[in-house]
């Protein structure tokens, strides 16, 4: 395997751990009255569930998942529909996003974003580039695809999620030849829509709005913001200390999923943080290197579009934290509080790995 790889995919997952100990022990205790609540329930049900299955994955050869494409479409559709089953599909928040099966609960989504990566390389792999700039062969099967994941996702509702299904395959299309004029309406319908989306509906509605505005309503809908940036500009540029945050004690929400970046600004500081995000530059960069010398069309379509999901989560989070676009509620990866989204990110990670090992990459 890609050495470099994996010792940047091991520093950001090490990195990860330690930040969630910190950030998530006040909320473990008022909610579970365990400080370690949240970090066992990582390191049991999602880091060591996801080194096994990156171990599988990295060692099973990844043509074989070409011939799954099918079922992985067909997996990725069944998922999704099994949140509404009534007695199966759980809701919190007014959101359902999870699957109770007995004493297994997930989120679908988040192993959507690999099984459906999985048929779009597969289905890209198996046509030259010149049958995926036609309509009838390239773009209108593949929109019919994407758009049956989209309105599923937009049902639960789960915005953050498919916007990065989509951005992620839309770039991997882009990637096999797809021509750039097509990206480009594409993006301005899926902005059209998104928009759209904003107008009919009052929460996402009063998310737009506090992202214009997030001086307005400060103990209301303004609230997350406002101390996601309390929390990172207490930080300044060397932090307040590791396990020394304010915020995490029940003034910022979320501070094991959605804001965990905001903790980690606040403890360590500007210079600490950047370093962090450069480490998962790294990791991307690393991913589109092994992209770009995968031996087959299928493995550097699907490794472009793992790379694309990872850059895409990360920019969307960081960037809703920073107040650069409105709060999404995806997680950070690799960081954020979660076992579904470790464990798809292993598998996710495994595959690029057994990519790694038939590529011929100098350095």
């Amino acid at each position: 395997m890609d050495k470099r790889f994996v010792g940047l995919l091991a520093g950001v997952m090490l990195f990860g751990l330690i930040m969630l100990l910190s950030a998530s022990g006040p909320s473990g205790v008022q909610k579970f009255h365990d400080t370690w609540y949240y970090f066992r329930h990582q390191l049991i049900n999602g880091l060591i569930p996801g080194l096994l299955l990156f171990y599988i994955f990295s060692r099973l050869n990844y043509r074989k998942l070409q011939f799954l494409a099918v079922p992985a479409l067909v997996a990725s559709i069944g998922l999704l529909i099994l949140v509404y089953i009534p007695g199966v599909g759980l809701r919190f928040g007014g959101a359902g996003r999870w699957v109770n099966l007995g004493p297994l609960s997930f989120q679908p989504s988040e192993f959507v974003k690999i099984t459906f990566l999985v048929y779009v390389a597969a289905w890209l792999a198996a046509r030259h580039e010149s049958k995926a700039k036609t309509l009838e062969e390239g773009l209108f099967p593949f929109l019919m695809s994407l758009g049956i994941v989209i309105v599923l996702l937009v049902l639960q509702p789960n915005t953050g999620s498919m916007v990065v299904i989509a951005l992620s395959s839309l770039l991997t299309y882009f990637v096999a030849g797809a021509p750039i004029g097509w990206f480009v309406a594409l993006a301005s319908v899926g902005v059209a829509g998104i928009a759209l989306l904003i107008k009919v509906t009052p929460y996402r509605a009063a998310r737009f709005m506090t992202f214009l505005h997030p001086e307005l309503d400060p103990q209301g809908i303004g609230y997350h913001i406002n101390q996601a940036y309390l929390a990172i500009g207490s930080g300044g540029l060397f932090g307040v200390g590791y396990g020394l945050s304010r915020q995490k004690y029940l003034y910022l929400p979320e501070v094991s999923g959605d804001s965990i970046f905001a903790v980690i600004a606040e403890e360590l500081g500007f210079f600490l943080t950047a370093a962090f995000i450069g480490l998962m530059v790294l990791l991307v960069y690393r991913c589109f290197t092994i992209a770009k010398h995968a031996p087959d069309d299928f493995g550097r379509f699907l490794a472009t579009g793992i790379g694309c999901w990872i850059a895409i989560q990360s920019v969307l989070n960081i960037s809703s934290m920073l107040g650069l676009m409105p709060i999404t509620g995806v997680t950070l990866p690799f960081v954020s509080y979660g076992s579904s989204a470790l464990i798809a990110l292993a598998i996710a990670m495994g595959i690029m790995a057994s990519i790694s090992r038939q590529a011929r990459i100098d350095g």
